[in-house]
């Protein structure tokens, strides 16, 4: 009998910025900003067959950034704010760890030259 360890899934903002990594997606999410929109409004401005844009709206909703829903023949999509506010309170997090590091490094620096004088 052998023991197999659970792998951990990686957490929902590695799929989110794996999902915004992409430029198209970012213009999706962009676009979707203003109002929902159905695939058809979504993929006008873009220059792919529409299985591959489908493609990007499925990576987008896959890590929740877009909803859908569909009503008769149309599908629309619409923006999930809640993932963005993860991924905005990371990247929060970050300025504050590195802003914190430079200000240390900033009054190391001053301390050295004070030294120096």
């Amino acid at each position: 009998m052998s023991l197999q360890t659970a792998t951990p899934s990686p957490p929902p903002i590695d799929g989110i910025f794996r999902a915004l990594a992409d430029p198209t997606r970012r213009l999706v999410v962009e676009r979707l900003n203003r109002s929902p929109a159905s695939v058809s409004e979504l993929a006008e401005p873009f220059d792919m067959a529409l299985p591959s844009f489908i493609e990007h709206l499925k990576v987008l909703e896959g890590c929740g950034l877009v909803r859908s829903e569909k009503a008769g023949r149309v599908r629309t999509y619409r923006l999930s704010p809640e993932p963005l506010k993860l991924a905005e309170n990371w990247l929060s997090e970050q300025r504050a760890l590195w802003e914190r590091r430079l200000d240390q490094f900033d009054a190391y620096v001053m301390t050295l030259k004070e030294t120096e004088k």
